[in-house]
Formats: C-alpha cells, structure tokens, sequence
C-alpha cells in the first residue's frame, strides 16, 4: 500500500504477502493494516476493477472513498473503441475526463462527444459511464486524495521494486531483497528534508503570502501553491448574488482560448470560501480562484483554516506511539537522517554479501560482536580500573578462541593440529 508523503513523493506504507487474493484475504490485509496505523482508516484508496478487493474495502475500510483508477480504464480506450472514432475522438474524451470540475459538466461533455461519434449505444461506453462516480475524478474532488485519480504511482513502485526481486527468489531471499529496497526508498525523502530544514525557497512574486507559504510548506508543495497564486493574476471576479449570509463570485480565466467560469461562495459567519473546482478540497492546495478573492479583499496572509499540516515541512513533528503506546519521535537533525540512511544501506549491502555464504556469515558475526564492544566503550567513555588486572582477567578479555576447522575450542585455524599433522 503506497501514499504520498509531505513532498509529494511515493513512500511505502505497508506490504503483505498473500497466498490468495480473495476477498478474506484482503479484509484480514486491511484489518492488520488499520491495527499498525495510528490515523486509522485512510480517506481514499485507490485500486484496479478487482471485485474481491472491493468488497474487501467496504468491510474493512466502510468510511472510506473507494475509487477506480482512471488511467486503466482510459488505457482500454484504443482497443474497445473503433479505431477511426478513436483517433478523432481520443482528444475528447481526454478533456471530458480531465478538464471538467464538477458532475454537471462532465456529463454534458461526455454526452456531446459520444453522440457525435455515432457511439451512444456503445455498449462498454455505456458501462463505463455507469462507473463515472467511481472513477472520474469531477465525480470525487470533495474527497482529499493528494490530487491523484490513478494508481500510476504504485506502477512506478513495481518498476523500482523489480530491480531487487524477480520470481526466481526463494521466500526467504525475497524478504531480504525487498527490505533492502525499502532501505534504498526513503534516501529522496530524507534529502528533501535535509533542503527544507536549511534552505527556504525562493518566492517568484514578492508578496507576503508567497513568502510565509515559502517558509511554512515543503519546497515542491510550495511550489504548487506559488503557481495557484500566479495563475490568480489572470483571474477576473464578478458578483453573482448576495444575501445575508452569502456572496457569491464567478471567477473567470482564459485557458487554451477557451473562456473557464468557477464559481465561489463566501459564508459570512463562519468566514470561510469554497470554490466550484473543489481543488483545496481534493490536492490541499488553495486554488487561483479563492485567491483571486482574497487579493480584492486585501488578505495579505493566508488564513491557518487553508493551511495544511500534511504539506508543511513540520509534517512529521508530533506524538506518534509504537504497539507499546510509546512515543515514537521524530529526529530532529537532518544530518543526522542523511548518516542514518547512508549507514543502513551500507549495512544493508554487507549482510547481503555475507549471507552468501558461511563462511561470509560467521565472519560478519565475529566482526559485529566485535564492533558492538567498540561502540559501547565509545557510548560509555573510559573508565578508572580498580587495582591491577590480572592474568585470569586478561584472558577473559581476550576470549575464548574457537578453531572453524575443526570445531574444538582453545586453539584457532593457525594452530590447528588437524592441519599440522603430516
């Protein structure tokens, strides 16, 4: 199960390992998954057309906004549609699926390109229409999906998990590939944080707003609001309506030479703005159109109620406890995430190497024995002996030595009588 992080990139959130995929299997999946996550059930999973698996989530996850991911299903349109409406359609059918903001529109559009394309009796048109709430993305921007309406990312996980396993690894050798993958995986997040925690990103417009978002949110989610806010120069505002409790703007911008209308509510006692195109709701980005509002009302800072936690670089500050209900905290020294993870693909790499074979395995043994003595001297400091050390003590701290070729103990391979015998 895979999610996006506070820079907008893929991480790994949990993985198992099923014999079957039936729908038993994939309820006790998201069960095991809900016990180890302290938020819960997730707002929206994404997934394939697999029917188990969706009865599965609306067992385990009945909260939750279930969606089909739309690039397999407009994948399939070169091959389910007839190959000239295809190609004059394709283009089309696109901007129905991507370019509409709200169920209203989307519909229109849809219906205008297949009744010109002669396919209004289409019959897996038809069925895919019948699944629009499902997958098209104007039928679920109120729920907050970090702005994806695919499962792309996860096509992506299976390309970089691909080079550490294949089918041919045993069950045990899979484990220990794919964990040293996960080791790799988090080195991009941790530079990310190492940036954002010594570096602010330079602001394009030198506004107030543009520079407390600068200061507040990760560089690549900044970036996303700077182009909002960029974008809400080109915005024009015109009063609709307004009653006691109301007022309510049409937002227009010129896009691609075609004339967009968004509109916008301000509720007067809760002091808040929504926007037709639903974008805060469903990236967590304010859009332009809101902004366009608040740079006529003279709003020169962005209000707390718009900013969210989960893009700022603070993202990961906070209580999180372990199955024990102990608090797990958040290193606070990028520097010292960037050794950790350097360190722990290192040693991620030696294991690997010596448990190729015995030999390779009793010598890593020895060598971290060894080391972990080091350490520990280093974590404790020097101390004060108390008289002198004597002979039995001395031995002790040499240890016992143990022969690998024949086993006994008291001598080692050097001085092995099996091997000085003539």
């Amino acid at each position: 199960m895979l999610a996006v992080n506070n820079h907008g990139q893929t991480i790994v959130l949990a993985c198992a390992f099923l014999s079957k995929e039936t729908t038993e299997s994939f309820v006790w999946m998201f069960e095991e998954f809900k016990k180890a996550m302290p938020g819960g059930e997730p707002k929206t999973i994404i997934t394939d057309q697999d029917a188990a698996m969706a009865i599965a989530i609306s067992i385990a996850f009945p909260t939750t906004c279930h969606r089909l991911c739309i690039w397999h299903i407009t994948s399939k349109f070169s091959v389910k549609l007839p190959p000239d409406a295809y190609k004059e359609y394709w283009r089309e059918f696109q901007k129905a699926i991507w370019d509409t903001d709200n169920k209203d529109e989307f519909d229109a559009k849809w219906n205008i390109v297949v009744t010109k394309a002669g396919l209004t009796d289409h019959p897996w048109l038809s069925s895919m229409f019948d699944l629009r709430e499902s997958c098209v993305p104007a039928y679920a921007r109120q729920f907050f999906a970090a702005g994806m309406s695919s499962s792309q990312r996860a096509e992506g996980s299976h390309g970089f998990f691909k080079q550490y396993i294949s089918r041919r690894n045993s069950l045990m050798d899979f484990i220990i590939r794919f964990e040293r993958a996960l080791s790799h995986q988090p080195e991009k997040e941790l530079v990310a944080d190492h940036v954002d925690a010594f570096e602010v990103a330079q602001c394009l417009l030198p506004m107030p707003m543009n520079k407390q978002m600068a200061t507040l949110y990760t560089r690549t989610m900044f970036q996303k609001f700077e182009q909002e806010l960029i974008q809400s120069t080109a915005c024009f505002l015109e009063l609709k309506t307004e009653d006691a409790s109301k007022v309510v703007f049409n937002v227009s911008e010129r896009k691609n030479w075609e004339t967009r209308v968004a509109e916008v509510v301000y509720v007067k006692d809760s002091d808040h703005s929504s926007c037709s195109c639903k974008r805060f709701e469903f990236v967590g980005i304010i859009c332009k159109h809101i902004l366009a509002l608040f740079r006529r009302d003279q709003i020169e800072y962005m209000p707390d109620k718009y900013i969210l936690k989960r893009w700022k670089k603070t993202a990961k500050s906070g209580l999180v406890s372990d199955a024990n209900g102990n608090e797990i905290k958040d290193c606070a020294d990028p520097e010292l995430l960037i050794k950790r993870s350097t360190m722990s693909r290192l040693a991620s790499d030696v294991v690997e190497d010596a448990l190729m074979s015995e030999e390779g395995c009793e010598l890593l043994s020895e060598t971290l024995k060894s080391l972990q003595v080091k350490l520990k001297l280093l974590k404790d400091g020097p101390r004060r002996s108390k008289g002198v050390t004597g002979a039995k003590e001395k031995a002790m701290k040499r240890g016992i030595r143990h022969c690998r070729e024949c086993g006994h103990i008291g001598h080692d391979r050097r001085q092995c009588p099996a091997l000085n015998t003539p």
